[in-house]
């Protein structure tokens, strides 16, 4: 009896420190989860219920163009994010491993400062940095073009722009996972490799490289999951334009929920960007670990 007792107890216990997370788990994810997946079969606006339609929102889903133009601009996006960001960070991180004392401490911080500022004023600051009048780079924009650019307004420059801004905010983050990886590196190995004679080169590819592959894989993930939801700097620095050349997934749910309230026909496209980032991002994290292995 003291024996059942006491697992009782003890299940009990576990019971009481598990319940707050399965609670905030479902009402924060499970919940909203199946609410989409229902609205998605529906006409519904953005608040209140609507009749069952079915299947009507996906189809006419797979003949929105804008979707699809959304898509393709989000695929030209992460071109230039996520192997530019990640090949960045591990350049980065290496210069800061090399060096020492306070210069370190002084050339991380200032990596990682544009990461601790929130999204609105990392778009005001390059609002104002390319501002076609004012703005400080414009005369370096003018020498490869020959005159200044309203880059947010122009086709060609708009993306490469907000891609440009979107590493230069977030790419503190992947530094320090990789001057995490490289300081978990043993310094045995660098000097046993220096005793054969090997060179700098050969303990990059040959030690340092190996060793920090699973981080690699780690950033690279998270930068094609981030840069799939992409949403904030596209909206507060060029609207999805002009003539719909940054316009991506996320932007499409908001007009379609926030400014001409379908509830339902949002409901499936946000489904579809949620199946869809499943997908590329497990099948890119399972291609990167046979790669790895190799």
């Amino acid at each position: 009896m003291a024996i059942i007792g006491s697992r009782r107890r003890n299940g009990l216990i576990a019971a009481s420190l598990v319940a707050p997370f399965v609670l905030t788990f479902a009402l924060v994810f499970a919940y909203p989860t199946l609410e989409v997946i229902r609205l998605s079969f529906t006409d519904s606006p953005l608040i209140g219920d609507g009749e069952w339609i079915g299947l009507e929102n996906y189809r006419n889903l797979l003949s929105d163009r804008l979707f699809y133009t959304s898509v393709s601009n989000n695929a030209y996006f992460l071109l230039l994010t996520v192997v530019p960001t990640t090949a960045l960070a591990l350049g980065m991180a290496l210069l800061v491993n090399s060096l020492k004392g306070r210069w370190q401490a002084f050339v991380l911080a200032l990596f990682f400062l544009p990461y601790i500022l929130p999204v609105s004023v990392v778009t005001q600051i390059w609002i104002w940095i390319t501002d076609f009048q004012f703005g400080v780079v414009q005369p370096v924009i003018a020498l490869f073009t020959g005159e200044p650019v309203s880059v947010f307004r122009n086709p060609f420059w708009v993306m490469p722009t907000i891609a440009f801004v979107t590493i230069w905010w977030v790419n503190g983050f992947n530094v320090l996972l990789f001057i995490a990886g490289l300081r978990n590196i043993p310094p045995e190995l660098y000097e046993a490799a220096a005793i054969d004679g090997a060179t700098k080169r050969q303990r990059f590819f040959k030690i340092t490289w190996p060793l920090l592959w699973p981080i690699t894989v780690l950033v690279l993930t998270l930068q094609l999951i981030l840069q799939l939801k992409i949403f904030d700097q596209v909206y507060l620095l060029s609207q999805g334009g002009p003539f719909n050349t940054s316009y991506v997934p996320l932007l499409l749910v908001y007009r379609e929920a926030f400014q001409l309230n379908h509830g339902g026909y949002a409901s499936a496209v946000a489904l579809v960007i949620f199946v869809m980032i499943l997908v590329v991002s497990v099948l890119q994290f399972q291609l990167l670990r046979v790669v790895g292995r190799r």
